[in-house]
């Protein structure tokens, strides 16, 4: 089975020793993604519906790199800093996920790398999972 590393091309991956994503047969495994954009620019500063939607557009991109979509996506942790704004992620993962309905999982952390930042998800796919209810 060939494994393929995909990248963002963000310093922070040599640095730290990680893939945005790995490809390995039919899985995708998407790294904790946060909302920094390329130029390293947090977006949505203070609202955590606007960084996960943009977290979520960076997760389908590192899945279409690897020939994977969010309809794939079969499991998603989600880290919030704080637990009482829980309701603004879970809308916006509720936009992405209405019909596929991914196991998931959100719990609250201390911090994550910068305190600007709210939200950290990370997901794995499985290619061309079907959906069924």
């Amino acid at each position: 089975m060939k494994k393929t590393l995909i990248s963002s091309g963000t310093e922070w991956e040599k640095k730290f020793g990680y893939s945005r994503a790995v490809d390995i047969g039919q899985f995708v495994i998407v790294a904790g993604t946060t909302a920094v954009d390329d130029s390293g620019t947090i977006v949505g500063d203070g609202n955590p519906y606007e960084q996960a939607r943009f977290i979520y557009q960076k997760i389908d991109r590192a899945l279409r790199q690897a020939g994977s979509s969010l309809n794939d996506v079969v499991r998603v942790r989600t880290f919030v800093t704080d637990i009482s704004r829980w309701e603004d992620v879970a809308r916006a993962q509720g936009e992405v996920f209405e019909n596929v309905r991914p196991a998931a999982t959100l719990v609250e952390v201390s911090a994550l790398v910068n305190p600007r930042l709210l939200v950290e998800i990370e997901v794995d796919a499985i290619k061309g999972a079907p959906t069924s209810s």
